[in-house]
């Protein structure tokens, strides 16, 4: 059979992952990326001898037990170290009051009952579901056969039921005060999270099918860019793609920004879904759910807008992995009132020298905000500054004597993020308006309507649920091309 050319516009997981499958069933493959190095949203970055790391908390198939772990064994990414840590976060109050948030169920059980022994039907109900998604992996549904289903359908019958309910609805129902104000905080800090989410991922660190990798997200994205060379495939960096050429309804091509051209047989895009639909193929091929779907939404502030990024002279391994810390008094920074902050920490010798580490504090702010203090340089440098000294004010409380011991400050925004990503209004995630968790949990659409030859890959096309989502959709693609041409699929 006649060797088929592919291009694939972006070099994330989901093109990284594309490319591969694509290479190991014979396609020629060209990844196109605008940035200088792989990983798109999976990324981190060196600030003097600091490593800052923007993406992975919690990655489905770090365990061999997970749904996902023989896909990053294809993709080159399994050998790598993984961690599976005690505490999922600690959320704590100024006044020093703490809730645990422990990995293992039988902990978790007892540490909320001694917190507040007047909810213990409720906890119970929360522990009865957790101990209910354990017998599933939540992320890993989309690979579960026909007769796994049928068996796991006493289990699966309550997931729509707990879909309903956001962490801030579960959290009013908590007698206790503490638990009232804490609870809807517990995954990431966002309470508009459905609890069927939270209670997956508590599950799956429990079975230790989620775990987080030693190295960082850039590490990380850097061992499936060697498996996609090893296999054949070729990466040209900085080459922004601005127009997929079509000619007849037939994607033939692309043109990037300085003028050149690329064509091939095939055209597949592992971009951002806004930026494809609407600006690489203007806006002509689309339905009225995409048109809904990417209906610009209200400027609400979105999570994991901003990082503040800390490089200290601290011994920072005796922190959990991340804490929740609820402030005295309400702050304005990036823009919007804060409560509370969620605090990483990193350390090791990926991330920092020996006896120092790293913080990281992901703020809810707006796109609208910053761009509009990017229209002046020096106010937005400024702004910057201001955010990171509010962070550092709230930490000294915590951790006092920080401030003494910060050696590096580095602050990442939304306008960041669209610049180096192409990610439309810097936007990691996207909840749609009126298209809601269905289509983040089941996918939007991986072809276009009247347009031959062209495909969609990633958290825009599949499920927008992590990397591992992201991964799976290119070999689901790959799969599904192999089928189309009537031969049989091979892994790396």
């Amino acid at each position: 059979m006649q060797e088929k050319t592919m291009i694939i516009i972006g070099a994330g997981i989901a093109g990284l992952s594309t490319g591969s499958y694509a290479q190991a069933n014979g396609y020629r493959t060209l990844l196109l990326e605008m940035h200088d190095k792989p990983g798109g949203l999976c990324t981190a970055w060196h600030r003097k001898e600091y490593v800052f790391d923007g993406c992975i908390h919690h990655l489905a198939g770090a365990g061999s037990a997970s749904k996902y772990y023989p896909i990053w064994e294809e993709l080159g990414a399994s050998q790598l170290e993984m961690d599976f840590h005690e505490l999922f976060v600690q959320c704590e109050t100024a006044d020093g009051s703490q809730f645990n948030v422990f990995t293992n169920i039988d902990r978790l059980e007892n540490h909320l009952k001694e917190l507040a022994p007047e909810d213990t039907r409720l906890i119970d109900q929360y522990i009865s579901a957790v101990r209910r998604f354990s017998r599933f992996e939540l992320l890993g549904l989309p690979l579960y056969k026909k007769t796994d289903m049928a068996r796991l359908a006493p289990s699966l019958i309550y997931l729509p039921r707990w879909m309903k309910v956001t962490l801030n609805d579960f959290a009013s129902r908590f007698q206790n005060p503490f638990l009232r104000r804490v609870f809807p905080y517990v995954q990431y800090g966002i309470p508009q999270v459905p609890v069927g989410v939270h209670l997956g991922f508590m599950a799956g660190c429990h079975n230790r099918t989620l775990g987080t990798p030693q190295a960082d997200s850039l590490t990380f994205s850097r061992s499936l860019e060697k498996r996609y060379l090893d296999l054949g495939g070729e990466i040209v960096y900085r080459s922004k793609v601005e127009k997929i050429l079509v000619e007849g309804d037939r994607a033939v091509g692309v043109r990037l920004s300085d003028g050149s051209e690329y064509r091939a047989d095939i055209v597949i895009s592992a971009a951002d879904g806004y930026f494809t639909i609407f600006g690489m193929l203007g806006g002509k091929y689309v339905t009225g759910l995409i048109r809904d779907f990417y209906a610009r939404p209200p400027q609400e502030p979105q999570p994991f807008a901003v990082f503040v990024c800390l490089g200290v002279a601290r011994d920072l391994s005796g922190e959990p992995p991340a804490i929740c810390y609820f402030t005295e008094f309400p702050v304005s920074i990036g823009g919007q009132e804060q409560t509370y902050l969620n605090v990483e920490f990193y350390s090791g010798s990926n991330y920092a020298p020996a006896g120092k580490g790293v913080i990281i504090v992901p703020v809810d702010s707006t796109y609208e905000y910053w761009a509009s203090l990017y229209q002046d340089k020096n106010r937005y440098r400024e702004t910057k500054e201001e955010t990171a000294a509010k962070v550092i004010e709230i930490l000294e409380n915590r951790f006092p004597g920080l401030g003494r011991q910060i050696e590096v400050v580095d602050v990442a925004t939304p306008v960041t993020t669209e610049r180096y990503t192409g990610n439309y209004e810097g936007r990691q995630t996207w909840t749609p308006p009126r298209s809601g968790f269905n289509v983040m949990l089941k996918g939007l659409s991986r072809t276009l309507p009247g347009l031959e030859q062209f495909y969609m890959v990633g958290q825009w096309a599949d499920a927008m649920i992590g990397i591992s989502t992201a991964a799976l959709s290119g070999r689901k693609l790959i799969q599904h091309l192999c089928k189309q041409e009537r031969r049989p699929f091979q892994v790396p």
